[in-house]
């Protein structure tokens, strides 16, 4: 039998995006201004992951699980902070948000985590 976590309170919601510092589909982003989402730099503290975006607005997963490409040295299981690695993934960071690590594919450098 196989463990699957894929939809355990997820949540989406759509927020206006950013027209200096757009998010696109698969990046994680920050709050930027009222009811508006940017991508986030290398480093900046994220609370959700674009979905899908277009010119004017974004989808973000606020909640749930997630799997996310990461950088540098593997999270840890457990409670770990996290931040954005300005590439679209995500790396261990000091100055990151704590999030609920549940799995680490240290092969494909992947980090499965609960927003």
């Amino acid at each position: 039998m196989k463990v699957s976590f894929e939809g355990i309170g997820e949540s989406v919601v759509t927020f206006y995006n950013s027209k200096t510092s757009a998010a696109a589909a698969g990046v994680p982003v920050r709050m930027s201004g009222n009811g508006e989402v940017s991508a986030c730099a290398d480093g900046e503290r994220f609370f959700g992951y674009a979905l899908s975006c277009d010119k004017d607005f974004a989808a973000v997963q606020t909640a749930g699980y997630i799997e996310l490409g990461y950088t540098g040295t593997a999270p840890t299981v457990g409670f770990t902070k996290l931040a954005a690695n300005g590439s679209g993934g995500v790396k261990a960071a000091e100055t990151g948000g704590e999030f609920l690590v549940i799995d680490v594919d240290t092969a494909n450098k992947i980090v499965g985590l609960m927003l």
